[in-house]
């Protein structure tokens, strides 16, 4: 049975689908099945570019948010990259280590096959790597009911990434979490979204540390600790062994910091500690005027 105190992390992302519900999320219900010729025929035409790139999936935030529950073991997105739409990600994708599965449609505009595909790999990954703790599904479809229904039976925690609005509830039902991804820590939500007010502080303090890579990666890793845990006040100890797993090349040290600690009163704009205790516990930081 999978180690609960070692987490280990398999990311399953139905791409088209993600992109799709997003594109639909921005621009209104439907709007990807009216503009599907144009982009397929005229993706650089100005005004299906500056369409396409206000609906910009931000796969960043879906692997940082992957990250906070542990040890990425493998990644894997599924669409036809040889779509133009979806080969815009694909520098970015191979940069995050995601193994690109290429898929094609059957037949013009049909489903590619993506769930079949993901349900197949996933249960072999159940089989094959016996240590995975944690499988983070990034699809809205109620068919992958069944494939999360499994991984718990499998032993595993199944957590679900879905875009508002374009998820099936059976789906979000059958997983152990279930996240919005407009409510990813990192997301902008589209012009209208309840969540927008809520966005505000977290875009000004991502402006204050951006540049201070530093100083970002220790505001998401407090974003994602904190929105994972429900809590404002975050141990020390997670929240760097959460920032050395968004980017494994973390050190104090190598920032000129002799401590974690030290590393964190460096950046009172980003973050507060409290050392009152035994416990070290760290926050972000209240947004100044």
């Amino acid at each position: 049975m999978p180690d609960p105190s070692d987490p280990r992390v398999a990311v399953y992302l139905d791409f088209d689908n993600i992109v799709m519900s997003w594109y639909d999320r921005v621009h209104g219900r439907n709007a990807f099945s009216r503009d599907r010729q144009r982009i397929a025929q005229e993706p650089i035409d100005p005004e299906i570019a500056q369409r396409l790139a206000e609906a910009t999936v931000d796969v960043g935030a879906i692997i940082d948010y992957a990250a906070s529950f542990g040890t990425l073991v493998l990644t894997r997105a599924y669409a036809d990259w040889s779509s133009a739409v979806n080969a815009e990600y694909r520098s970015q994708l191979v940069a995050r280590a995601i193994d690109l599965v290429q898929l094609f449609p059957a037949a013009a505009y049909a489903k590619n096959g993506a769930d079949i595909r993901l349900a197949v790999d996933t249960v072999e990954d159940m089989f094959r790597l016996p240590d995975l703790t944690h499988v983070v599904i990034v699809a809205g479809d109620s068919d992958y009911v069944p494939l999360a229904q499994r991984c718990k039976r499998l032993g595993r925690y199944v957590v679900g990434v879905g875009v508002a609005g374009s998820t099936a509830k059976s789906l979000s039902a059958a997983c152990d979490r279930f996240d919005a991804y407009d409510t990813l820590p990192g997301v902008s939500r589209p012009a209208g979204s309840e969540q927008k007010a809520d966005a505000a502080p977290t875009r000004s303090r991502s402006k204050k540390s951006a540049s201070d890579p530093g100083g970002d990666l220790l505001a998401r890793a407090l974003r994602l600790e904190g929105d994972k845990e429900g809590t404002d006040w975050q141990h020390a100890s997670a929240v760097k062994s959460l920032i050395t797993r968004l980017d494994p090349s973390f050190s104090e040290k190598a920032l000129g910091h002799r401590s974690f600690t030290d590393f964190v009163k460096a950046h009172p704009q980003v973050a507060e500690l409290d050392e009152t205790a035994n416990i070290v516990l760290i926050r972000l930081a209240s947004p100044r005027p």
